[in-house]
């Protein structure tokens, strides 16, 4: 006779059934499970294997098994039900890791009877080992309770780590939705989300967490902790949006002109999830009494601001064990990935005003700078390792044909794999705006705006991510956001299955085409970060498209899911001295012996103007 061991089921849920209390009272509940394709069929004789396609009933002592890895939702059978017959049947983690069923005697439960819980749970399953034995032997000797509770988990009723901080998220998932999307609507700019840095402040404040604000020479910075003691754990939150790209919350294009900037990379998002993590683990570790803290950074003006590099060399990152972080995405990911390390200023040409037809010879045009400037550096790309990235905007050009500008700006991002390569090309730029001043008669001046190290992954912890974002999943759309992701789906160059969103993409190293002030604080602390399914797949970071479904469900639906696999992450590392301390032995090998920290910015300060008007001119309308 055959036996189906089930393991590893991961439980979420919906309302009973009718009838399901009386039905089930007292003894443990069966559970069908499918594999697409795949079915096995038992027979009182012990014969059965699995196979393709759908194999056919045969008499009352022959049932179908069907195994399946994903979610699934049903309602209770009826006693005339048999299993492959009618409606699923459900298992539920918390009350039992296992079942087993033989023919003739159906499902059996071997540990104690215990009440199962008022929902029937969905559920994931990790693995199927299936066991030959002869049903006589199993029924007519004591091995059968011997050998299943020694193979299988004894069921507990109570809440582990992980169940704890993934009740708390979802329990205040629509609060910190709401939160998100008060951030969206404000959306501040770098160094200037006044609302959006106090909101989250709030939050932490209510919840207990002692907050320092203005950390780093930042008035929009801040510093959230709770807790005493080792580990120290932290977890970083972005609130910053782009200016000169806004929409509606709306899958055709609809801008908003009454803003200035919007959230097309999500960071309403990042900073209400993190939030979400930090307060759900903060719960946890007060109710169980685990030693060690948690703390919140909040981190401004990553967009270009470099936020986080300036508490990287304030050293507010020097007793934290490891940081955990996440990102706005198309997709459901956590394996390592690397960025571009980035170098960026803000060059500006200063020249002498004159009419531009009546006395152009007394006049030394700025914008002729500029334009000499980035001719120069456009011819300087074919002598660049073809890994670098460089682009620019002029900011300022003049305000009207006849009038020769005496001030003239562009801005200025160089970018490369290695930090070294990016610094060096960096100065490259420096040398043709410098020739540019002297070719056109004006005077240069550049201001270091950030300046960015590329990401240091950490493999061990990826994994765990990994792990842990497999069991939460990814992001299920309704009707509605299936409709609304349709409409994304026809605006975009290249759009990816809907479904995806649904999916966890696998575990492998991926190349970065960006950069982020992450990245500092990667090389000086183990760093893991993962990214959740807010877009419809196939939208591009900083585009409307972003901007839309970060304003709805879809956005807020994958923020939970980031915010569910970081607090589990955190959980993990507060729980697991070995892990952290892989973790650790990984960092110190990457970074190598000696390694000190020195920021690409220098000794500045932050440049708590960088989004202010350039020359400080405004144009009323």
């Amino acid at each position: 006779m055959k036996l189906l061991a089930v393991r590893d089921v991961h439980a979420g849920g919906s309302e009973p059934a009718d009838g399901y209390e009386r039905q089930f009272e007292g003894r443990f509940r069966p559970v069908v499970l499918r594999q697409p394709g795949t079915q096995g069929v038992f027979d009182e004789t012990g014969q059965g294997d699995a196979a393709p396609g759908r194999a056919p009933l045969g008499s009352r002592q022959e049932q179908v098994v069907q195994v399946e890895r994903g979610l699934h939702s049903g309602s209770v059978p009826s006693d005339r039900e048999r299993l492959g017959m009618g409606e699923p049947y459900y298992i539920d983690h918390m009350y039992g890791k296992s079942a087993y069923w033989t023919p003739g005697t159906g499902w059996d439960y071997p540990h104690p009877p215990v009440r199962p819980p008022q929902r029937v749970p969905t559920h994931r399953v990790h693995h199927v080992q299936r066991i030959s034995m002869k049903t006589r032997f199993l029924r007519n000797t004591l091995l059968l309770p011997t050998l299943l509770l020694l193979l299988l988990p004894t069921p507990t009723t109570a809440q582990s780590p992980h169940d704890a901080v993934l009740a708390h998220v979802e329990a205040n998932a629509a609060a910190y939705a709401a939160t998100a999307q008060q951030i969206w609507d404000l959306a501040e700019v770098g160094y200037q989300e006044v609302e959006s840095s106090a909101l989250l402040q709030a939050h932490l404040s209510d919840a207990g967490f002692d907050i320092e604000p203005g950390v780093a020479g930042m008035p929009t910075a801040f510093v959230a902790s709770w807790g005493s003691g080792s580990p120290v754990i932290g977890i970083l939150a972005e609130f910053d949006a782009l200016p000169g790209i806004t929409q509606d919350r709306s899958p055709e294009r609809t801008p908003r002109p009454e803003m200035g900037a919007g959230h097309a990379c999500g960071h309403h998002l990042f900073g209400a999830g993190s939030v979400a993590a930090a307060l759900a683990v903060k719960d946890w570790l007060a109710a169980s009494g685990t030693p060690g803290t948690v703390r919140l950074y909040g981190t401004p003006a990553e967009e270009g601001g470099a936020g986080k590099v300036y508490m990287v060399r304030g050293g507010l990152f020097s007793d934290v064990d490891a940081v955990v972080h996440w990102h706005p995405s198309g997709t459901n990911n956590a394996s390592p990935s690397t960025s571009l390390a980035n170098k960026s200023a803000k060059f500006r040409f200063h020249g002498i005003s004159a009419h531009a037809a009546g006395a152009p010879e007394e006049g030394r045009s700025a914008l002729d700078g500029v334009e000499a400037m980035n001719n120069m550096v456009n011819m300087l790309r074919e002598h660049v390792p073809q890994e670098t990235r460089i682009h620019y905007v002029i900011t300022a050009g003049g305000h009207a044909p006849n009038v020769i500008p005496d001030f003239a700006e562009v801005y200025y991002y160089v970018r490369n794999p290695e930090v070294e390569l990016a610094r060096s090309i960096f100065e490259r730029v420096v040398k043709a705006a410098e020739g540019a001043a002297m070719g056109t008669g004006t005077r240069m001046e550049y201001e270091v705006i950030h300046g960015l190290y590329a990401m240091l992954s950490n493999d061990v912890l990826q994994r765990r991510a990994q792990a842990n974002l497999e069991r939460v999943g990814g992001v299920v759309y309704d009707e509605a956001e299936t409709a609304f992701a349709e409409m994304i789906q026809g605006t975009l160059v290249n759009a990816m299955p809907i479904e995806s969103a649904a999916e966890v993409q696998p575990y492998m190293p991926r190349k970065g085409g960006g950069s982020t002030d992450v990245a500092d604080v990667s090389w000086v602390v183990p760093t893991v970060g993962i990214g959740t399914a807010t877009w419809v797949p196939g939208t591009p970071a900083h585009s409307w498209q972003a901007i839309a479904a970060g304003g709805m469900s879809i956005g807020n639906k994958g923020m939970i899911v980031a915010a569910k696999t970081l607090a589990m992450t955190m959980v993990d590392l507060f729980m697991d001295a070995e892990l952290l301390a892989a973790a650790t032995a990984e960092y110190e090998e990457r970074v190598g012996p000696g390694f000190e920290y020195v920021s690409l910015v220098g000794d500045r300060d932050p440049p708590l103007d960088y989004r202010k008007p350039a020359g400080g001119l405004v144009i009323r309308r």
